[in-house]
């Protein structure tokens, strides 16, 4: 059986060794700069030593014939000796006219070392090497020399062992800061993700702190908080809308059950059959009502989904009128407009389906709780559009303007009239999504 084990490295953690890895491959990509360019700089100091020893070796042997080879021997270890240097000098044939402790400079290394140039750099193992052409009196002599650079041997290593214990400090310094400032960094999250762990269904009033608003998690503060925002209404439309139809439905549906179970228990006449089914009709149209009314509220409540169009008031107007005279023949309902001289500016931007619904509720409320005429009024008034509903019944108590708003409130004189008390609370959230205001007055 095989296992398999799952590391989990903090985020924190995972950025720091990124950024230990960044600077590491930045510090090597500089270390490796620096030692390349200090290599050649030596090397090719060294070389320029060693073709500048060439061609003094080639005018002290060859242009100073009174300077012997046995005191060029002396001359060369006495300035040169701790480089094992050799030296090798030749015709143009490569028979050698001078040699000095010639280790590794054979004739194969010499034929593949002579070129047409006056001069050119080699190497071989380990050592540098600078081949020099030197041409005296029509004739012509090559000049090898050989040596190893100590010095820059020693120097080298020691550069190493700087740039080894540099970059290792550096690394170290690196982990500790880069966690550090990680940490730092990641501060505000940790307090996001301990302020969102204490949010849940029944906190969600709750929000975060959006700081100056500036940098990128405040923004995130700000975004996590709009959905707070969002669910908050959501939930509580939810609420509303299970607390309301439970309420308002249950109580109709056990009577109509308990009064068709009652009926069922004892033999009735076709007549009495019929009058029940009648009532049962009617309440299931009052249901149908009732739950149409909550569903249009809960749709109002999600105004985010609602498609707005560009649509004349004044036809919305005419078009509750004629729905509420359908419903209210023997009323009379006066409808005036005023319209303007640009009939453009009775086009609004709204839902024409829920204005209808809105301005139908209250014109029903006047047509049912008044006797008189209803008057219904549009006119522009400093580039604002109003419509004044109006009628002369029983009104409103002045101590209850205030509640009228509220689902399943209505006032204390209204109780004799059929109803459910979701007409206006209805109206002002329809209002509310288009940006309008409902103002009440009653006497």
């Amino acid at each position: 059986m095989t296992k398999r084990y799952k590391i989990a490295i903090s985020l924190k953690v995972r950025l720091a060794l990124q950024f230990m890895l960044v600077v590491a491959g930045i510090l090597l990509f500089f270390a490796a700069l620096v030692y390349y360019f200090t290599y050649t700089t030596n090397r090719d100091k060294f070389r320029i030593n060693l073709l500048n020893r060439a061609t003094n070796t080639a005018i002290i042997l060859i242009n100073r014939q009174e300077v012997d080879t046995a005191l060029l021997k002396n001359i060369l270890q006495s300035t040169f000796a701790n480089q094992n240097q050799e030296i090798l000098v030749t015709d143009a044939n490569l028979r050698i006219i001078y040699s000095y402790n010639a280790q590794l400079l054979k004739a194969d290394i010499l034929r593949s070392t002579v070129n047409t140039d006056p001069y050119d750099f080699f190497r071989i193992g380990g050592k540098d090497g600078a081949f020099y052409k030197f041409t005296y009196k029509h004739k012509t002599a090559y000049v090898f020399i050989l040596a190893f650079d100590k010095q820059r041997d020693d120097y080298i290593i020691e550069l190493q062992k700087i740039i080894f214990w540099s970059i290792l400090f550096s690394l170290w310094l690196s982990v500790l800061t880069s966690y550090f400032l990680s940490r730092r960094a990641f501060k505000p999250v940790t307090e996001i993700i301990k302020n969102v762990k204490a949010i849940n269904s029944s906190s969600l009033s709750k929000r975060l702190d959006e700081g100056k608003r500036k940098d990128e998690l405040e923004s995130l503060a700000m975004t996590f908080n709009e959905m707070l925002a969002d669910l908050e209404v959501s939930f509580k439309n939810q609420e509303d809308f299970v607390s309301n139809a439970s309420h308002e439905l249950r109580t109709p549906l056990s009577v109509m059950i308990a009064e068709s179970d009652y009926f069922l228990n004892k033999a009735h006449t076709p007549d009495e059959y019929k009058n029940h089914i009648s009532d049962l009709v009617n309440d299931c149209k009052k249901l149908n009502s009732q739950l149409n009314s909550l569903l249009n509220l809960a749709l109002v409540n999600r105004d985010k989904n609602i498609l707005f169009l560009s649509i004349r008031l004044d036809e919305i107007i005419y078009e509750a009128v004629h729905q509420v005279k359908h419903k209210y023949p023997d009323r009379k309902i006066i409808t005036k407009v005023q319209f303007p001289e640009n009939e453009n500016d009775l086009i609004i931007s709204g839902n024409p389906g829920l204005l209808i619904i809105g301005f139908k509720n209250i014109i029903e409320n006047a047509c049912k709780f008044s006797d008189d005429d209803v008057n219904v009024e549009l006119v522009i008034v400093d580039n604002l559009i109003k419509v004044l509903i109006s009628d002369t019944g029983i009104g409103i108590p002045s101590g209850e303007l205030e509640t009228i708003y509220k689902p399943f409130t209505r006032a204390s004189n209204a109780k004799f009239k059929s109803g459910f008390g979701i007409g206006l609370s209805l109206v002002v959230k329809i209002l509310e999504v288009h940006h309008a205001v409902l103002q009440v007055f009653s006497v």
